[in-house]
Order: structure tokens, then sequence, then C-alpha cells
């Protein structure tokens, strides 16, 4: 054929790396995945730094703490989400679509799912009041060891020796940060361990319900985003709304008491990261997603350096630490091209 005649290499049944040079490859251009890229790396590091920002010095025992209800602005922002995604749905379906958040096919897996992120939520602010933000930002990385360790267990798929090793580096460049952190006095005179446990079970959590979104919202496609997220806030809102009766702060000193400007930050800061998360992330790759997360540990730890309302100071150790985080998650995450390359290689040598 001509298309085969058109090159001596081709004819040969050589690829040279040409044929494909005009292929436009769908998806969003190179400056709309960096400006996503940022927008996520921003997210990231705002949502835990509002969070820290937003506690208060007890006068009793002298320590920074939440002042207000943990679950309130968690609660007040499913309310709103769940508001807002019907609100959508009437707008560009009418009630056709209004009436697709319940069916009952999507809406059980969908409410199964929003459980299990309600659960992540109470964690997340568990442990917030314990750590600071750059050290719970440090600990979310350990969702690679977690991760390799589900894939391993579910579906046998084993790590490389190297691998192995970067993900070893991880967890003890996390170990330096925390016990650094405590010395250091930032971390109220030594390391809160259920703080730490809290932020494990959080990442545990999170793992599962990032997979089963992404499986489910690919596999009920047909539904629109607003509607899939508002059927995700049944169940999540009302498992918020059950723990907030139970924990209780909530509704016995008042749902608004203790709020500040900083609290209404953190309401507007979960939000953002809520419809964030569930929309514009799944437009970056799972690479950009890991190195983005590592790097809103600096970003974090510059901001509790440079503001006013933190106690910290710039230090050296802690600073190395946190760039010796980074660079070992960005290690760990670009070795798994390299890791296929080589098991093709050998492959082929066979």
């Amino acid at each position: 054929s001509s298309l085969h005649a058109s090159s001596p290499a081709m004819q040969a049944g050589q690829y040279t790396g040409n044929e494909f040079k005009d292929l436009k490859l769908a998806g969003p251009s190179s400056a709309a995945k960096a400006g996503l890229f940022c927008f996520f790396v921003l997210t990231r590091a705002l949502h835990p730094t509002i969070i820290d920002a937003s506690k208060t010095i007890n006068s009793e025992s002298g320590k920074r703490g939440i002042a207000y209800s943990n679950m309130s602005v968690v609660l007040g922002e499913c309310v709103f989400t769940l508001i807002a995604a019907q609100l959508m749905a009437l707008a560009f379906g009418g009630m056709k679509e209004w009436r697709m958040i319940l069916e009952p096919k999507s809406l059980k897996v969908f409410s199964a799912i929003g459980f299990m992120y309600a659960l992540g939520d109470y964690l997340e602010m568990a442990s917030m009041g314990a750590l600071s933000g750059a050290a719970y930002q440090v600990l979310l990385q350990s969702k690679l060891v977690i991760t390799a360790l589900m894939l391993w267990y579910i579906k046998g798929a084993k790590q490389a020796g190297l691998q192995w090793n970067l993900l070893v580096l991880i967890m003890l460049s996390m170990c330096v940060y925390m016990i650094g952190g405590s010395k250091s006095g930032s971390g109220g005179g030594g390391i809160p361990i259920m703080g730490v446990l809290n932020v494990l079970l959080k990442v545990t959590v999170s793992c599962l319900c990032a997979v089963l979104s992404d499986k489910y919202m690919k596999d009920f496609k047909n539904l629109p985003f607003y509607v899939q997220l508002a059927q995700l806030k049944v169940v999540w809102t009302l498992t918020i709304l059950v723990i907030s009766f139970a924990d209780g702060t909530t509704w016995q000193q008042g749902f608004f008491n203790g709020w500040t400007p900083a609290a209404c930050g953190v309401f507007s800061s979960f939000i953002v990261k809520c419809w964030s998360t569930m929309a514009i992330l799944s437009m970056l790759d799972s690479v950009l997603k890991n190195i983005g997360e590592a790097s809103a540990v600096l970003v974090i730890y510059f901001m509790n350096v440079c503001l006013p309302m933190f106690p910290d100071k710039f230090e050296v150790p802690s600073f190395l630490a946190v760039m010796v985080v980074i660079l070992s998650v960005t290690a760990y995450v670009g070795s798994k091209s390299v890791v296929e390359k080589a098991a093709l290689y050998d492959k082929l040598q066979k």
C-alpha cells in the first residue's frame, strides 16, 4: 500500500518514532494540565493550613486546639453540597434529572462510598486537632505504602526491590520529620500518637474511597457528575449528622459555638476540597496527583514559617526532612515506569 511504501524504515518494519508525531491526543492541553496541577497543589496546601490557622490557644492548658465543634464545619459542607447538587440537577435537567438521584442501583453503591467518605472526614478533623498542617500532609504520604500493601494483598501486584526500598525510605523520612517536630516544640511536647493513628486510618479509608469512586463513577457515567455527588452526599450527610449527635459538643454547646472567620474559612475550604476532588482532579493522572500531594508539603511548611499566626520558625533540620519526604515520594512515583520498562525488557530477552 502507499502507506507502507512511504518510508524505507517502515518498509523494513522498523518503528522510527515519527509515525504518530502529528497525532493530537485527547484531553486537557499541557497549559491546562499545568494550571490544574497548580490548583491541586494550592488546594491541598491551603486546606490543612486553614484548619491549623483556625486553632486557638486554650487558656487552661496553654496548647493550641480547635475551639469549635469538629463536625459543625463538616456537616455544614455536606448540607451545602447536597443542596447545591440538587439545584444543579433541577437547573440543568429539571425534575427528570433530579429523580436520577433516587435511582436505586447507583444510590445503593454511592451511599456505601459516601459512608466511608464521612468516616474519612471525621478522622481528618480528629487528627488535625492534634497535628500541625505540615505534619498532617507529611503523614498523608503513607498512602503510597498502604496502597502498595492493598494491591499486594488484593490483586497480588508485587513491588520491585527498588520500590520497596523507596517505600521504606518514605516511612523513615516521615518518622524523622515527626521526631524532629516534636523535639523542636511545635508538636506540643511529644508525638501525638492518637493524631498519627487517626491519619493512618484516614489514609486507609481514603485509599478505598478513591478506588471505589473511580470505578463506580465510570460504571455510572450515564449519570451527570452532580447527580453522582448528590447520591454520595445522602448517606455522607446522615453519617456526619449521627456523629455530631454522638460527639457530645456539636449540639450540646451550640452548632455555631466557637465559629470565627477562620472557622468559616475551614467550612469554605471543605467545600472547595470536595468539589475539586470529585471533578477537577479526574483530569490529572495518578503521577501528577502524587507529586502534587508531595509538593503541597513544602508549600504548607513555608506558609507555617512565614505566616504570623503560626509559631513555627525556619529550621534547617525540619526543612531538610521535608525535602527528603518530597524527593523520596517523587522518586517512588517515577520508579514505576522504570520498573515496568525493565520488566518488559527482561521478558523480551527470554
